[in-house]
């Protein structure tokens, strides 16, 4: 069987175990060293992570391992992945690294690796690092003992981000006025989102913002909002932001405990910065989760929607490939070009909290602008074999898909943990659920008898 370390984003599984251990980290920084290392100049990396435990384990791992290869490292502790993204930039650093397992429980972690732009890396990139990775002999990329890199910490990183941060609205932007309920996900921007809509004005309420290592995303933060939507509503707060457990995604709820759907997130971004001339090339990028109700909303002020494959890192290389600056994801990645290369939370809230206070409006009579056609969305849990691999359920789903062709299905491997994401969506809802119901009752029956 062919060994596949990288998923959908970076790597990631249970920590301390395959492929999630202090051994692999090590490997994967030499390897990432080697592959980025460029001549004339003392190579750095700039490494962050978020709240869960085993960041204390994989954390000196990888600064051993780039350290074993003459990089110089640069520590900057708890911080939201877009913010790794930025310093890499900002320190001239030759690459970057988040310890994150994202929305997943405090048990998983991950790595995911950025570039000198800040990119995330494309598939060819990820298989030559993979290769040196599971290479017998990688102790053959070691340097002499006087060509070691060294390791610092930076103290001022939280700061720089926050600044960042801020820079994407404007100096009289004012979030005076609103009152915010705000769940960290007892994650990496426990710290620094609640002090950025607080030095806007804003009086921010945080919960979940007390990580103690194992709590991250535990019934809290974008994966689990409903406590939140509670909190909103006890406090008579305009509105609730939640952010996951590394800082890349948002969900967004009314003053009324209702959850925004992510679509109408977007088309809300997207019909803002159209309205202030910020849109460019006419057009924004989504993936095939994203609802066709969606599209046609855009469709009427003449912004093309085009879609990509799930993750944010396609919706990125789209977004590059069309020369757009801004696309998301229905789960709340959202990415404005003009400030980030990838999903940043705390960005899209700030664009969803200025289009609040420059309408005078309640959330609630903001969000109507489309009622996404009927969708389902299930996940079916796998152990051993990938059904989807499976010869007879190729064939089957494919019938599936070709008999209703007017309507939209997706059935796809999570890169990111033994799960299979479906999606059904067409206009008569009756239709939706039989398909789902169908495909379901394929693809559990495999797994059963595998």
């Amino acid at each position: 069987m062919t060994v596949k370390l990288f998923g959908t984003d970076g790597i990631r599984g249970p920590a301390n175990q395959y492929p999630m251990t202090a051994d692999i980290a090590l490997k994967f920084a030499i390897a990432a060293g080697v592959y980025y290392k460029q001549d004339g100049h003392k190579n750095r990396v700039v490494i962050g992570k978020d709240t869960r435990l085993s960041g204390y384990l994989l954390e000196p791992a990888l600064t051993a391992g780039f350290i074993s290869v003459g990089v110089d490292v640069i520590l900057v502790g708890p911080i939201p992945t877009p913010a790794i993204s930025m310093l890499v930039k900002a320190l001239r650093a030759d690459f970057g690294v988040m310890i994150t397992a994202s929305h997943n429980p405090y048990y998983d972690n991950g790595l995911k690796l950025f570039n000198k732009n800040g990119e995330k890396l494309l598939n060819e990139c990820e298989n030559k690092i993979q290769t040196m990775i599971l290479d017998d002999d990688i102790n053959k990329y070691l340097v002499q003992s006087d060509q070691l890199g060294r390791a610092r910490r930076l103290e001022d990183a939280p700061g720089r981000y926050i600044e960042h941060v801020k820079s994407s609205v404007t100096k009289s932007s004012s979030l005076s006025g609103l009152r915010v309920v705000l769940d960290t996900a007892n994650g990496a921007a426990y710290h620094l989102a609640p002090t950025i809509l607080w030095e806007l004005g804003a009086e921010v309420v945080p919960i979940a913002a007390e990580p103690n290592g194992f709590n991250i995303n535990a019934a809290c933060g974008a994966t689990a909002p409903e406590v939140m939507a509670i909190k909103v509503k006890e406090l008579r707060a305009d509105i609730g932001i939640a952010l996951d457990g590394d800082g890349d995604r948002l969900v967004v709820v009314t003053e009324q405990g209702k959850i925004v759907h992510g679509d109408i997130v977007i088309g809300m971004i997207a019909k803002g910065l159209l309205d202030r001339g910020r849109l460019i090339g006419g057009a924004i990028v989504v993936t095939e989760m994203s609802n066709t109700a969606l599209c046609d909303y855009l469709d009427q002020y003449g912004i093309k929607t085009i879609r990509t494959a799930v993750g944010d890192r396609n919706v990125r290389e789209a977004m590059l490939t069309h020369g757009t600056n801004f696309g998301g994801e229905q789960s709340g990645h959202i990415i404005m070009g003009d400030y980030a290369t990838t999903g940043d939370g705390i960005v899209a809230a700030l664009q969803m909290l200025l289009i609040l206070v420059e309408s005078g409006k309640k959330l609630s009579e903001l969000v109507n602008i489309f009622e996404p056609y009927p969708q389902v969305l299930r996940s079916l849990k796998f152990q051993n074999n990938n059904p989807l691999e499976h010869p007879k359920v190729i064939e089957k789903l494919s019938q599936i898909q070709s008999k209703h062709s007017e309507q939209r299905v997706s059935i796809r491997a999570s890169g990111t943990e033994k799960v299979i994401r479906i999606m059904v969506e067409g206009k008569e809802e009756t239709w939706v659920h039989d398909t789902v119901e169908e495909i379901e009752k394929l693809l559990t029956d495999h797994i059963h008898d595998s």
